[in-house]
């Protein structure tokens, strides 16, 4: 009996204890994690650290050059790459992938490893997207769901499907035209990409306080644009340039300048306002504008309204310069959208509420809307309002529009066209809806966060002042032409953890001027023409044929195809310049930058002279000219050694003491004087 209920209760507490730990086998997620999260934790912080290790392995150059020398660190370097192949195998293994990372027989060399690399990564990647969709309910054999009125053959589609919850029905995918005809060519006026600083279009100035500088006035001074000249591009520019010399002053200046300068905040928005709650974006009318006469229409209603809210979208992907294709504007009552593709000559006529300072613009995060709108149709904008600055003051931790609306109106906003095609027309309902939300809250919001600031303040409109000056700074700002010069690679060049020899340097220049110049010409983006990560390979391997320069892109830019030959030849011509190392190029950098600036009235013998001077007061270029100070000075070449190897040795920059007002042979003796006493 004592046996049996022993056993029972052994049998009991097994009962009791089997749950439990199946409980703890089911909650851990893996061996040493409890769930997904710490895993993943764990797991970023591994390629971080092995991001880091990479970023921080040294160049090629003398210094590696100098310590492989030593059998020891060879040997070091030898069995860490083992381990790391070894661990690189492994991975490929797990995955089912082709795997010899470490077999010297079947691999020649370290293009071939690479090569197996880009491909692994390619089929594990493709794993954790199916793996990624099946978790989100997504199968991949689904046909695509298209808005209606577009048929698939017409659409390029790129997607992120994500369903969940209760909406299955509305998965989506991105729209991008694939031969839709292109605006540009129904634009009255020709896009001016030449290689000449922006202009504003501006002719006439409504709402001025001082008036219109006189070229802008003056109809035949405009007209002649370097684009309409029948000469080559370089020329025209440069007719261009010397014809508006004498204007140069007035043509970059804002032609808003005095009144922003002096712009005052409007009284309303001195008080606390009282909040105006928005209609239900369903209920709300949305007219489509795309004629003059409802253009006119409608800058008569914003003339009637204290405040209107703006938004624009634009599109960048197949256009040099980019194009606004439509702009959103909201009142209190209605929301408008305008066809800026249609009525692009027309849109100056709403710089007459544009630039009223009674009427109050409210955007959301304008810096680039600002330049969008003097580049494409000559509008400026007097009293704006900025939601995004009004957000940073308040410390809402996110600025976004999207994070506003969830704040104020409790509204998740749609971001299903966010980077949509906007060109295409007619547009889809779907599209018309997402932009007009854009705009139907704002002047809730806007309402919105003047209170909170307005509280903030301690019921002082100090914090509205502050956002009302920020917003009167983004509206001074300027539109900017990006222009080509003989150094604009090195900008790019600088950003990529690269080091490039002479000839790759040379093909990394050349590839890049092509670029600009067909993106110019055939008014197409440089990523659409050539992207960044294409041209820095092509550079990088100096392909020998033009089967190489098209296995360096993938996919390959049409214009890439089109013109391979070109390209060929600019490789080829790379190809023949003298092979220097990384040092050597910076060198010659310096020495093409100092001659440039070199004063241009002296005569080619005072430029050298004035060269030989200047380099005392540059470190790098006195090397060229130990020689020649050797033979007349020798205690300087001495001293200068001593000083530099000591900066070097203590890292610290050593830099001379510079004296400009001195003449060249007057600031040459004291810096003999100098480096005499300081080798004493």
């Amino acid at each position: 009996m004592a046996a049996s209920s022993s056993s029972a209760a052994t049998a009991k507490q097994s009962d009791h204890s089997s749950p439990s730990e199946e409980t703890e086998e089911e909650s851990e997620f893996c061996p040493g994690f409890k769930d997904v999260d710490a895993f993943v934790k764990h797991g970023l912080g591994a390629v971080v650290s092995a991001t880091k290790a990479s970023a921080a392995l040294p160049a090629a150059g003398d210094e590696f050059d100098l310590y492989r020398s030593f059998p020891a660190f060879q040997q070091y370097c030898s069995s860490q790459g083992d381990r790391l192949l070894h661990c690189m195998t492994q991975i490929m293994q797990h995955h089912g992938c082709r795997s010899h990372m470490r077999d010297r027989n079947r691999l020649t060399g370290l293009e071939d490893r690479f090569d197996l690399v880009v491909d692994s990564n390619d089929a594990i990647l493709e794993k954790v997207g199916i793996l990624l969709d099946e978790a989100s309910g997504v199968s991949r054999t689904q046909q695509p769901v298209m808005p209606a009125g577009y048929q698939p053959p017409k659409i390029v589609v790129s997607s992120w499907n994500r369903r969940g919850g209760e909406r299955r029905d509305e998965t989506f995918h991105l729209l991008h035209a694939k031969n839709i005809q292109r605006p540009q060519l129904k634009f009255k006026e020709k896009v001016d990409n030449s290689n000449t600083p922006f202009v504003s279009k501006i002719f006439i100035k409504p709402n001025a306080v001082k008036p219109l500088p006189s070229y802008f006035a003056n109809k035949h001074i405009r007209k002649e644009r370097p684009e309409d000249l029948d000469v080559p591009a370089a020329l025209a520019d440069f007719i261009h340039q010397q014809r508006t010399q004498e204007h140069v002053d007035d043509m970059f200046s804002h032609p808003y300048q005095y009144e922003l300068d002096h712009l005052v905040m409007p009284e309303s928005l001195k008080c606390k306002p009282d909040v105006q709650m928005y209609k239900p974006l369903a209920e709300s009318t949305c007219q489509f504008i795309y004629t003059l006469d409802d253009l006119v229409a409608l800058n008569e209603k914003l003339a009637k309204v204290s405040e209107f809210a703006v938004d624009l979208e634009h599109h960048s992907y197949r256009s040099f310069l980019g194009i606004t294709c439509l702009m959103q504007i909201s009142t209190r009552e209605e929301d408008f959208i305008i066809d800026t593709l249609e009525l692009r000559s027309e849109m100056y006529i709403l710089n007459e509420t544009f630039t009223d300072p009674a009427i109050v613009k409210v955007f959301h995060g304008a810096d680039s809307d600002i330049e969008w709108l003097q580049k494409d149709f000559g509008l400026y904008v007097v009293s704006m309002f900025d939601t995004h600055h009004a957000a940073r003051c308040l410390n809402l931790g996110r600025n976004s529009l999207d994070h506003l609306l969830k704040v104020y109106c409790s509204v998740n906003s749609d971001k299903r066209y966010q980077l949509a095609d906007w060109r295409i027309r007619p547009l889809p309902d779907q599209m018309l809806k997402y932009a007009q939300a854009d705009t139907h809250y704002l002047l809730y919001v806007y309402d919105r966060v003047r209170a909170d600031l307005y509280d903030m303040g301690n019921g002082q409109p100090t914090l509205i002042q502050q956002v009302w000056d920020k917003s009167r700074d983004l509206s001074l700002k300027k539109y900017v032409k990006p222009i080509f010069t003989e150094d604009s690679y090195m900008e790019l060049y600088r950003k990529q953890k690269k080091s490039f020899n002479t000839q790759q340097l040379a093909a990394f220049r050349l590839l890049y001027a092509w670029r600009d110049k067909l993106g110019r010409e055939e008014d197409e983006s440089t990523g659409y023409i050539l992207p960044n990560h294409m041209m820095m390979k092509i550079a990088e391997e100096l392909p020998k044929e033009p089967q190489g320069i098209i296995a360096c892109c993938n996919p390959t830019p049409p214009l890439v195809r089109q013109q391979i030959n070109e390209l060929h030849q600019l490789i080829k011509q790379a190809r023949e310049t003298p092979l220097l190392k990384v040092f050597d190029v910076f060198l010659s950098l310096v020495f093409k930058e100092e001659a440039a600036a070199a004063p241009a009235h002296l005569t080619v013998a005072q430029q050298k002279a004035h060269s030989i001077m200047e380099s005392f007061e540059n470190p790098f270029r006195m090397v060229q000219y130990f020689s020649l100070v050797h033979a007349f000075c020798p205690v300087v070449l001495h001293t200068y050694s001593l000083t530099l190897v000591f900066s070097i040795y203590h890292q610290r920059t050593f830099t001379f003491p510079r004296m400009p007002s001195m003449t060249p042979l007057q600031r040459f003796m004291r810096y003999t004087f100098f480096f005499t006493h300081l080798y004493e």
